[in-house]
């Protein structure tokens, strides 16, 4: 009886054992601080003036749907697009998408959101978290996959 006792009480501490030396998800060790990258696309975009050059909502040319609004990109967070005496505000901002809800498994990726709340124009292909594709100090490619039917929306941004 002791014997069992000795032996089943040396098997619970093997356990605990292993169970303590195993480690957390490494991935935690490949964290990407894009701090400094975020910080350039912000200073890029903000107080300049933006025209869209292209955008194609799942595999059809709407750009002709922005031609003459002017898009500003504030400091604050705040987006206004302006085409004479119209303008449609909105806000913006740009993350890491190091986040559950990314459609992207790369852990550096980072995402430029634009957000229209109206009119629905606006709301329905703008508003967005967009992967960045490439960026220069004049213009700007970005990307979405869309996860309800799986449609690819492009969207170019030219400084003015």
């Amino acid at each position: 009886m002791k014997t069992k006792f000795i032996y089943g009480l040396l098997t619970m501490l093997c356990f605990s054992l292993m169970s303590s030396t195993c480690s957390h998800d490494d991935d935690d060790l490949n964290i990407i601080d894009n701090s400094a990258e975020i910080s350039e696309i912000k200073n890029t975009v903000e107080n300049n003036s933006w025209q869209i050059t292209s955008f194609v909502d799942s595999g059809v040319d709407e750009t002709s749907h922005y031609t003459g609004y002017s898009f500003a990109f504030n400091s604050n967070g705040t987006l206004t697009a302006t085409k004479g005496s119209e303008t449609v505000n909105g806000t913006w901002s740009v993350t890491d998408s190091n986040d559950s809800d990314d459609d992207s498994n790369s852990s550096d990726d980072i995402d430029f959101n634009i957000n229209f709340a109206s009119p629905a124009m606006f709301n329905d292909d703008l508003t967005e978290d967009w992967e960045i594709v490439t960026r220069s100090a004049t213009k700007i490619e970005l990307i979405h996959i869309s996860g309800g039917n799986g449609g690819t929306d492009t969207l170019t941004f030219q400084k003015i």
